[in-house]
């Protein structure tokens, strides 16, 4: 994630305001030696002025121009009375404080979005238009509906049309999320925003401008981050009943015992210090806990969102699955050429093609054949690459052809096998796998088929999601077939197939209107918009896209979903500690409000007591740094692993 500057723009400003506060502090306190005591002035002034003006600064602006009454309402009238009894020392106290929450909250909280901009920038920028005289270059949105393009390779394609003339392969994975590239020909459909990777194809455009389908992407993004709930701080939703209450209990002592001092006592420990601490201070201690397991927590209060999370919509591809392909399978028909053999054939074949998935198969060589460090693969001669379709080589005295179905169509010189091929190809891509087929010497001898394959503890992390009491969900575009046999794979039952971006952000709109708070876990272009509407977005931070990670509001660095429970059960521990803090600090002003009635406690006093429950707010908070489910933590240690990653 790029590091941005005005993230710490205010965090920064509140450091340079709390460093002349808390010196003034720390000399008052010690007024008593000779450095400070032949000073005219209380050097107390110093956090009233650094810290204490600001919090008068924001309260006025926020109750005189909105009639927002916030915690810092009640904050600034006790500054103020403390100020006019002569409390100098209690006023600091209270400013210096409140601005140290202030810090912790702006930090807990802050806001680092981009992910729109660059979902901008995926958009094309202009387009090939074929006219009588040649091609023209023209601006994307100036495209018209039934303009004939040609896209060239290694562009992005500029407008949703049929493909009319050329074959290539087209990299859908922003739209689709799917990672191997599929084969395009005349009649197929293209989309705007997805990569041509190999041939020349001309198009006619059926969408483009604001009906494209990159367009639509950005619109479902803004539409979800603008329709996505926020958090307000407990202190400030219960500001206004807390600012009544203070201002009461004040004008109630003055008037029953006459004494203006205890007055102003009962509104300094009436000041929600550590109220407003309670909330910040544990988000950064479980944030802190998070990055040990990997966890980069961008939005403050994703884990107090996730804490009520009772369902994970995973995507499939790179999320559980390595969103590599992987050769899961070779099959020779040919009675005089074994597997192995058929495989050493197609990886030569292979070994000059710019194909992803001829890549795969070169790529897979070192554990398909053993013997390959004694046998190298054998140099391709006469290779020859058909865009969209295979390769075809001499391989020492074989000529062989790798590709797709549509290549073998098309060479009439092939003879094709029995139907026992064909009928194990189409089971295999029901399944999800991609097939390569092989002829040697003119006739089809089998196929080489890939897949995604699951990550490793996937299954064990999907059980422990159960046990949390959080129902796993796959979302994914495969068909049914594909997406129920990845589901059983992964131990998930509810599974959602052939799923577009808006179909997903669809899924999650229905889950949280029937009232439960879906966490999305994905880690492409494809999953932004459901990344965004979701309560709780995490996106794979290892193999994701940028854009995805722009999304989320939790970004898991190290692609390790074995931590995913580990995070449930953190952020539902920091709201039982958050709970805690609350109980505590009400608690506390409640027994500091009765002793400044009955005129034990002074300004002074007060404020000392009332921070004094600020900092064990604080320490209790600091536990959650070094936190661990029981369970985990044995885990951990039966692995032999660090219990932090």
């Amino acid at each position: 994630m790029p590091f941005s500057p005005d993230a710490l723009k205010v965090p920064l400003r509140d450091v340079l305001l709390l460093i002349p506060g808390g010196l003034g502090l720390l000399f008052s306190f010690l007024g008593a030696s000779p450095s400070t005591a032949q000073l005219a002035v209380d050097p107390a002034w110093l956090p009233v002025i650094f810290c204490g003006v600001p919090i008068l600064k924001d309260a006025a602006a926020g109750l005189f121009t909105r009639f927002d009454i916030k915690a810092d309402v009640l904050v600034s009238i006790a500054l103020i009375a403390a100020v006019l009894a002569g409390e100098i020392f209690a006023a600091g106290e209270v400013a210096f404080i409140m601005r140290l929450g202030s810090l912790l909250e702006e930090l807990a909280v802050g806001k680092a979005r981009a992910g729109i901009e660059k979902l901008v920038k995926l958009s094309p920028v202009t387009g090939r238009v074929l006219r009588s005289g040649g091609t023209d270059i023209v601006p994307a949105d100036e495209l018209r509906k039934g303009d004939i393009l040609r896209v060239l390779p290694g562009e992005t394609i500029p407008a949703d049309g049929v493909i009319i003339s050329g074959e290539s392969s087209v990299n859908q994975s922003v739209m689709t999320g799917e990672s191997m590239p599929v084969d395009k020909g005349p009649g197929d459909t293209v989309t705007s925003g997805t990569l041509n990777m190999f041939g020349t194809f001309d198009m006619r455009a059926t969408g483009v401008g604001a009906e494209s389908a990159i367009q639509r992407m950005i619109r479902l993004v803004q539409s979800a981050d603008a329709g996505k709930a926020r958090i307000v701080r407990l202190a400030d939703r219960w500001a206004t009943w807390i600012v009544a209450a203070a201002l009461a209990c004040a004008a109630l002592t003055w008037a029953v015992t006459g004494e203006i001092i205890r007055a102003v006592t009962v509104l300094v420990v009436f000041c929600p210090c550590a109220l407003v601490l309670a909330t910040p201070t544990a988000i950064m201690a479980a944030i802190g806990n998070a990055s040990r397991h990997g966890f980069l927590v961008r939005e403050g209060d994703a884990l107090e969102r996730l804490a009520s999370v009772r369902r994970v919509a995973l995507d499939k591809t790179g999320t559980l699955t390595e969103g590599i392909p992987e050769v899961v399978a070779v099959r020779s028909f040919a009675r005089d050429i074994s597997d192995l053999e058929l495989y050493r054939l197609a990886a030569s074949a292979e070994s000059r093609s710019e194909h992803p998935l001829g890549k795969a198969v070169l790529r897979c060589a070192t554990v398909m054949l053993p013997d390959l460090a004694e046998r190298p693969l054998a140099a391709p001669l006469d290779f020859r690459m058909i865009p969209g379709r295979g390769v075809a080589a001499r391989i020492g005295k074989h000529s062989v052809l790798v590709g797709n179905a549509r290549l073998f169509s098309s060479e009439q010189a092939v003879r094709r096998n029995d139907a026992r091929l064909s009928e194990t190809v189409r089971s295999l891509e029901e399944e999800g796998c991609t097939v390569i087929l092989i002829a040697v010497d003119g006739e089809e001898c089998g196929f080489i088929a890939l897949s995604d394959t699951l990550r490793a503890n996937v299954r064990q992390s999907v059980a422990k999601l159960n046990e949390v009491g959080v129902n796993p969900v796959l979302m994914t575009g495969d068909n049914m077939q594909a997406a129920l046999r990845m589901g059983k794979e992964a131990g998930i039952a509810e599974v959602h197939a052939s799923v577009m971006p808006e179909d997903k952000l669809a899924l999650i709109e229905w889950f949280q209107h029937t009232g439960e708070h879906v966490c999305m876990v994905g880690d492409g272009v494809n999953d932004a918009p459901a990344l965004k509407k979701a309560a709780v977005g995490i996106a794979m931070g290892g193999v994701g896209s940028g854009i995805a990670m722009d999304a989320a509001d939790i970004v898991l660095v190290n692609d390790e979903i074995r931590f995913l429970p580990f995070l449930l059960r953190l952020s539902r521990h920091m709201m039982h500690v958050i709970r805690l803090n609350l109980a505590f600090s009400l608690l506390l002003n409640f027994a500091a409000v009765l002793l400044a009635v009955r005129g034990t406690l002074g300004p002074a006093a007060g404020a000392l007591i009332h921070n004094a429950g600020s900092v064990a707010v604080i320490l209790n908070s600091a536990l959650l740094l070094f936190w661990m489910p029981r369970k985990h933590a044995a885990s951990e240690r039966d692995r032999g692993e660090p219990p932090f990653a």
